[in-house]
């Protein structure tokens, strides 16, 4: 988010943006609800409820537009192996945190859980710990496991693989992305987390996936929509260097398969420049 506001602001004349901290993809797109120029990272499940009046959005639609669609966003059950979870069944019963509240990670926590046949009030203990907060209560045994959707890798998830007398076991859940997608609609896929990315790892995670976007509210101007489009693509190695993984983030990817909300007009145009067809 720094990275892309410092781009915004040096680079498209008549901009300004800044960095605002939030809860996570249900925060971003309520304040992007509110009509003022907000521009918010969000994963495609929590942006269709809310385009839908759904989920944590209910009586409170908000109509959004697709900039970008930018790079997966995967499903993290992490644990140490002393808990003995080795799989989504082995998490009844156990202490366990499903994401921050206002978190993306909260909305699919909740979805694996159901699509894992266990009950997310009366299954499991929950807490609602950010991904930091989650690998501290790990650390300090208050807590079994936690879920954590994001890109690879997470910082958080690689302090707790490298610390003393840790082993971190690492649950596979892309079995559960049928159910998810049936229920849902298609809004998931199955992904690996290769197993050089957290060390400890001794096999690739077979996980679930989701698209991580960049949306706005429907009321931005064509003009702006197309600028903050252009600008992502202009910078994209200043963009890499604070995020490696915008290198995920192509033009070839640009499918309007790949998110549930309509691409903005704005953005819609630089692609047509580019000879990019999202459909």
């Amino acid at each position: 988010g720094g990275g892309l506001a410092s781009v915004l602001s040096s680079k498209v004349p008549g901009m300004s943006a800044t960095a605002e901290v939030t809860g996570g993809s249900v925060d971003n797109l309520n304040l992007i609800g509110t009509g003022k120029p907000y521009v918010g990272f969000s994963m495609a499940d929590a942006a269709k409820d809310a385009k839908d009046g759904e989920g944590k959005f209910a009586n409170k639609k908000v109509d959004l537009r697709t900039l970008l669609v930018l790079y997966p966003n995967l499903m993290h059950v992490v644990t140490v192996d002393s808990t003995g979870i080795k799989s989504m069944k082995d998490l009844k019963g156990k202490r366990i945190s499903t994401g921050a509240p206002g978190s993306a990670t909260e909305v699919m926590a909740f979805r694996l859980l159901e699509a894992a046949g266990l009950d997310k009030d009366k299954d499991v203990k929950r807490e609602r710990l950010s991904v930091a907060e989650s690998v501290n209560a790990v650390k300090d045994r208050k807590i079994d496991a936690f879920f954590w959707v994001g890109g690879l890798p997470t910082a958080a998830v690689t302090d707790l693989a490298n610390s003393p007398g840790m082993k971190i076991v690492m649950v596979d859940n892309a079995a559960e992305v049928a159910a998810m997608n049936k229920k849902y609609g298609n809004l998931y896929f199955a992904a690996d987390i290769p197993k050089e990315t957290y060390s400890g790892m001794g096999k690739d995670n077979k996980v679930s996936g989701v698209a991580n976007i960049l949306v706005v509210n429907a009321n931005m101007t064509d003009d702006e929509a197309y600028k903050i489009v252009k600008a992502v693509f202009d910078n994209k190695l200043e963009l890499v260097r604070t995020h490696k993984e915008y290198i995920n983030v192509t033009l070839e990817n640009q499918k309007q398969k790949s998110t549930p909300i309509a691409y903005h007009p704005g953005a819609l145009k630089y692609f047509k420049e580019k000879n990019i067809k999202v459909n």
